[in-house]
């Protein structure tokens, strides 16, 4: 069956999608630990990070940091912390999250959004984008 986030690459869920190439797709966490809180994945379903082929790895890497990039420039923040845990969707990806504080990266208090923040967010994110 496939994960949810195959589910969102093809469009069967919807997201707030910040950015997309062929092989990766970067939506906001909907129960984000701050606000920004970025998810980016490999659009192939593979449960853990590091069975990922060294090729998709080094791509999901480098489009990582071009999503950060885009996020530093108009999110408010010390810096963008990432996080790759894994445990609660069998789907590689990485947490791309605005640190503020530790707090903003522990995974215990959460930033709270209404749609129409969401869509702000992306659409200023996707726009910086490159």
């Amino acid at each position: 069956m496939a994960s949810i986030f195959t589910k969102i690459v093809n469009g069967d869920i919807p997201s707030y999608k910040i950015a997309e190439t062929e092989d990766f797709y970067a939506f906001l966490d909907i129960n984000p630990n701050s606000k920004g809180h970025t998810l980016c994945i490999p659009k192939t379903e593979v449960d853990k990070i590091f069975d990922l082929d060294e090729s998709t790895y080094i791509g999901l890497m480098a489009f990582s940091r071009r999503v950060a990039k885009a996020m530093e420039s108009v999110i408010p923040c010390e810096r963008i912390g990432m996080s790759v845990i894994g445990l609660e969707v069998p789907h590689a990806h990485v947490h791309l999250i605005p640190l503020h504080t530790m707090e903003d990266a522990r995974f215990r208090t959460k930033a709270k959004l209404v749609d129409d923040e969401f869509k702000a967010i992306a659409n200023a994110i996707s726009e910086k984008f490159m």
